[in-house]
């Protein structure tokens, strides 16, 4: 039984060895071609260039020597056709496909620092690439992988002093993820994030940085360097959990910046205090409040919480109650907005993979590092964020529209704060 159980196991493997093959022939295949069409559009760009003699000028010649690139598929072998410019005009040919000594491809550039946070450690990352994508993957050792974060790190400090005077933001999502990280001989360093929406509805990344257990004084420096460089205002609205340092700072920063608690952050920390057995009442209680159409009916979903819970557990009516008017922010913006304003999810989602990871390297990973880490990790994840619904609804708000329980308020005077041109 247990010969019989071998030899299917090697035929599977056997089968599983050759269908990988093929689909790496495949993709060297279909590379090729795409990169000689481009040799081909090339080509006839220059076409009409001639030397003194009549020829043309640029000309095939030959191909560059042969490369691995490493794919989300494995490593395709690739070769790359040269030119020949006879006119001395220095014309080359790059691949677009296939750039000059690119030898990972963009999504496995991206799974990198993704797997350092899953807890892959430098040694072994390499074996774990291989294990993804099947066979050997050459050129990530260790001292690739060091070199690798070492250049995160720099990308990192360049993003952090770029020019932002032409920046704008409508929306802003900040949070303080915990890492347990040590760093210049101190404990409790918070890494800092600010995600926003730009006036076209997009997201991108605003600031990532670190401090001190989202201190004040933390928060106030990261918002003072944005300012320094040349943000001219700060948003419409900004949502964050109910960390006191940072709506501290920003009333000192961006004062007229309106604040939105996040439900979820709230709906924890009230959940957390009551005993299990009327954790799903209440929950639901909770969800009737921020489900609610417009903030009348919000506020009476809001007390009904409030009569209900407030002689029994009064310390959990009294985490709600402190917030009310910051939970309850959304309803002056576009309703089409809230699934979006409610909760800081574009943050948590983007960064659950760092606590993960930080407990495995306490006390492991210096600052710089660990910056660039996460720099690298929501680099590859802004590009599957989406836009926020109704982007158009940006541009009114940008003119002074005031909006009451979702809806544009078209017989009052512009209220809002307006983004400096």
């Amino acid at each position: 039984m247990k010969k019989i159980m071998k030899e299917t196991n090697g035929r599977k493997a056997q089968t599983k060895s050759a269908l990988d093959e093929l689909i790496q022939q495949g993709a060297r295949q279909i590379i090729e071609q795409a990169v000689e069409a481009e040799l081909a559009s090339m080509l006839e760009q220059y076409s009409n260039v001639r030397s003194i003699d009549g020829r043309r000028a640029v000309v095939r010649n030959g191909y560059l020597p042969e490369r691995e690139v490493v794919t989300a598929i494995g490593p395709v072998p690739v070769r790359v056709p040269k030119v020949r410019d006879r006119s001395g005009s220095g014309i080359r040919f790059n691949s677009a496909v296939v750039p000059p000594y690119v030898r990972k491809s963009a999504r496995v550039s991206a799974a990198l620092p993704w797997l350092y946070l899953r807890g892959i450690s430098t040694g072994d990352m390499s074996e774990a690439m291989g294990i993804m994508l099947g066979g050997q993957v050459s050129g990530l050792s260790p001292n690739v992988v060091s070199r690798l974060k070492a250049q995160w790190a720099d990308e990192h400090a360049q993003w952090n002093q770029r020019e932002l005077s032409l920046a704008r933001w409508v929306y802003w999502w900040a949070d303080g993820i915990h890492t347990g990280v040590r760093s210049d001989d101190s404990d409790g360093q918070c890494l800092l994030v600010i995600i926003g929406v730009k006036p076209d509805g997009t997201k991108e990344r605003v600031a990532i940085s670190d401090g001190y257990r989202e201190s004040k004084a933390s928060w106030a420096e990261l918002l003072l360097d944005l300012k320094k460089r040349g943000l001219q205002s700060g948003p419409l609205l900004a949502c964050g959990d109910g960390a006191m340092g940072f709506w501290a700072a920003m009333e000192e920063v961006f004062p007229q910046t309106k604040h939105q608690r996040c439900w979820f952050h709230k709906m924890g920390n009230v959940l957390n205090a009551l005993p299990k057995s009327q954790q799903a009442r209440a929950k639901k209680a909770m969800q009737d409040i921020w489900m609610a159409a417009t903030r009348a009916e919000a506020l009476v979903a809001f007390n009904h919480f409030v009569d209900t819970h407030s002689a029994k557990y009064p310390k959990v009516v009294e985490k709600l109650t402190q917030d009310r008017d910051e939970l309850l922010a959304f309803y002056d913006f576009p309703a089409e907005h809230w699934q979006h304003l409610r909760t800081t999810n574009p943050i948590e989602s983007t960064f659950a993979t760092v606590r993960h990871r930080t407990k495995r390297t306490r006390n492991c990973v210096s600052r710089a590092t660990f910056l660039g880490l996460a720099f690298k990790l929501i680099e590859s994840a802004e590009d599957s964020w989406r836009r926020i619904r109704a982007p158009e609804k940006i541009a009114t708000m940008l003119d002074g529209m005031t909006f009451k329980d979702g809806e544009p308020v078209t017989d009052s005077t512009p209220a809002q704060q307006p983004l400096a041109a």
